[in-house]
C-alpha cells in the first residue's frame, strides 16, 4: 500500500510516516518548508525516516505540485499539511491561511476525485469549536470558531465533506485537541516553556493560566490516525483528545519536578483568538476507531522534555 503524507517534515507528519513505515507502507512525504518556524527543527525530524527505503520526499508546496501525477498509484493520503497557529492567523497573514489551508486542500480533493483512494484523511483541529458553549464538545457541538485560523479548518472540513457526498472521496476528518510531545512545533506552549526553563528564563503565559486544555500525546494521535486505515468511516468526522484536561497553571509544579528547576512566570494579556476551555467527547472515536488515549500527561511531558534538551544542547 502506498500513502501520501502532506506536511510530512511537521510536528505529526513524521511522526506518522514513521508509524506508516513501521507498519510496511510505503510512503511519499510532502513539505514546503513554510517559514513559520526554523527550518532545521524540521530537517531534524526528518532525520529520522528520511534514510528509509520506502520514504521518498519532494520539497515541494502542495499549490504548485502536479498532483494528478503526485496521487498516481496512491491508496491513502494523510493530509496534514496546514498553515499552523491560532495568533498569527490574524490581518495580511490570513491570505497564507487562505492559501495553505483552503486552496490546497481544495486542489487535493479536486485531484483525489479522479483517483481510487482507499481513504482521505484530513486534519482538522479542535479550533473548529471556537467559543462552543458546551462541554465537553462532541461532534455535534455547535461550530463557532474564535480565529481566522479556526475558520479556515472549518471550510477545509465542509470542503472533505462536500467532495466525499458529490464525488465519493473518501473522506475523513480528525479534530486534534492540543497535541503535545517529542518533535512539537516551537510556537507552542509546552515546547517554549521548556525552552525557556532549559535557558532559565521565566516563562510566558498569556491570560491568568487558568484556561484549560484537553493535551493529547502525540503516539495516541497518530494511533487515532492509523486506526482510520481500516476502522474509520467515511464522510465522518472525529474528535480526537487525550483525556487529560488540565489547568495550566496547575501543571507549573509538574515542570518544575520533571525539569528539577523552580520556574517563574511572566504574565502577558490574553491574546486575540485563544479560547479559555476545551475538552474532548472521543466516544465515537472510541466506538469506531477503537480509540483508547494511555500516555497520562507526566509522561508525555517528561519525553518531550528530554527531546528539547537534546534539540537544543551545544
Amino acid at each position: 500500500m502506498n500513502c501520501l503524507v502532506t506536511g510530512a517534515a511537521g510536528f505529526i507528519g513524521t511522526h506518522l510516516s514513521r508509524r506508516l513505515l513501521k507498519e510496511g507502507l510505503s510512503v511519499i512525504g510532502v513539505d514546503s518548508f513554510t517559514d513559520y518556524y526554523p527550518r532545521w527543527i524540521k530537517e531534524n525530524n526528518l532525520s529520522t525516516i528520511k534514510n528509509e527505503s520506502k520514504f521518498s520526499f519532494i520539497e515541494e508546496d502542495i499549490n504548485s505540485l502536479d498532483l494528478n501525477r503526485l496521487l498516481q498509484g496512491v491508496d491513502y493520503v494523510f493530509h496534514l499539511a496546514a498553515q499552523a497557529g491560532v495568533r498569527a492567523s490574524w490581518g495580511q497573514s490570513f491570505s497564507e491561511y487562505m492559501r495553505n489551508n483552503i486552496e490546497a486542500t481544495q486542489r487535493l480533493l479536486e485531484e483525489s476525485k479522479e483517483q481510487h483512494l482507499h481513504k482521505f484523511i484530513y486534519a482538522s483541529s479542535s479550533s473548529v469549536y471556537g467559543f462552543c458553549p458546551e462541554l465537553p464538545m462532541s461532534e455535534t457541538s455547535p461550530l463557532l470558531p474564535y480565529s481566522p485560523y479556526g475558520v479556515t479548518k472549518l471550510a477545509a472540513e465542509n470542503l472533505c465533506y462536500l467532495y466525499s457526498k458529490n464525488y465519493g472521496v473518501p473522506t475523513i476528518s480528525l479534530r486534534f485537541f492540543t497535541v503535545y510531545g517529542p518533535g512539537q512545533r516551537p510556537d507552542m506552549a509546552f515546547h517554549k516553556f521548556f525552552k525557556s526553563t532549559s535557558e532559565n528564563k521565566p516563562i510566558t503565559v498569556f491570560g491568568t493560566g487558568e484556561q484549560t486544555r484537553d493535551f493529547t500525546y502525540i503516539d495516541d494521535i497518530v494511533d487515532a490516525i492509523f486506526a482510520c486505515v481500516s476502522l474509520g468511516r467515511t464522510e465522518e468526522t472525529y474528535n480526537i483528545g487525550g483525556g487529560n484536561r488540565k489547568m495550566l497553571k496547575d501543571l507549573f509544579p509538574l515542570f518544575e519536578e520533571i525539569c528539577e528547576k523552580k520556574i517563574s512566570v511572566k504574565w502577558e494579556e490574553k491574546q486575540k483568538g485563544d479560547v479559555p476551555h476545551t475538552l474532548a467527547d472521543i466516544q465515537k472515536a472510541k466506538k469506531d476507531l477503537g480509540f483508547d488515549p494511555k500516555t497520562p500527561i507526566d509522561e508525555g511531558l517528561s519525553e518531550e522534555w528530554r527531546w528539547i534538551k537534546n534539540l537544543y544542547s551545544p
